[in-house]
């Protein structure tokens, strides 16, 4: 990516010299279009929590213990966007051949400059869609503007019934393939479809069985279900919170 960024540097400079238009412009542009780009919340849940050195540290002990074993990375919607930036990190330190990825109905995370740069740190990559399933429709694509718009990733994998049966299609290798889940039409996208996978039903754990991730430094803990992440700007050591200490709030009185 360095000789990319030079290169676009070079055509930012070459632009300013043969127009007239103001360099901080076309920097601008340039920029907007062909940098990459990610969803800035997807990326913060991943990177600006603890679950990144909590997942790190993790793998690393285990590929201490057990050798250089490869890693496969899964999630579930916004679970799968935060799986995708932690297998790209992953495959960064690792190394490609070490990361695999599949999610389940999980959302556009970036630009089609992202989705090429992701294609080539983790080659070994499946996003699993199912029938209608709204999520993977979101941020939405608009085909007309393929450097303006977010743009999956590749490879997609589309779960859908063929003649009553189900039958998962490989699709091609571009991440938008029209043929596959981005063929239906948005009044029939649905969120009941992205509730089952594969035929599993996937629902999240109740307070009592949740682990939630937090630092030692932490010595009372009363956690709430509408904010469960907790954030340092310094490193700090991960322990698995015990569900026992957490505190249901439709407990209290």
């Amino acid at each position: 990516m360095p000789d990319a960024k030079v290169f676009g540097m070079n055509l930012i400079y070459v632009l300013c010299f043969f127009t007239r238009v103001g360099c901080s412009f076309i920097y601008f542009l340039m920029r907007f279009m062909f940098w990459l780009k990610v969803h800035t919340g997807f990326y913060s849940a991943y990177n600006n929590t603890l679950l990144r050195p909590a997942i790190t540290n993790a793998v690393r002990k285990a590929r201490r213990l057990y050798g250089d074993i490869s890693v496969i990375v899964t999630g579930h919607s916004m679970g799968g966007a935060m799986a995708s930036f932690c297998a790209l990190d992953l495959a960064i330190s690792l190394g490609s051949d070490s990361v695999h990825l599949m999610t389940f109905g999980q959302p556009r995370i970036g630009n089609a400059a992202f989705a090429s740069y992701f294609e080539q740190y983790v080659p070994s990559a499946i996003r699993v869609t199912h029938e209608h399933d709204i999520v993977p429709h979101l941020p939405p694509y608009f085909f007309f503007l393929p450097h303006l718009t977010y743009h999956h990733f590749p490879r997609e994998v589309w779960e859908h019934d063929v003649d009553g049966n189900t039958t998962f299609r490989v699709c091609d290798g571009s991440g938008e393939d029209p043929d596959c889940c981005r063929s239906v039409f948005a009044l029939f996208l649905s969120a009941s479809d992205h509730l089952t996978y594969m035929g599993v039903e996937i629902a999240a754990d109740d307070w009592s069985t949740c682990r939630i991730v937090m630092a030692q430094s932490v010595e009372r803990l009363q956690l709430y279900l509408a904010s469960n992440v907790i954030t340092s700007k310094i490193p700090v050591d991960i322990i698995i919170a015990d569900h026992s200490v957490q505190t249901d709030p439709s407990s209290s009185s």
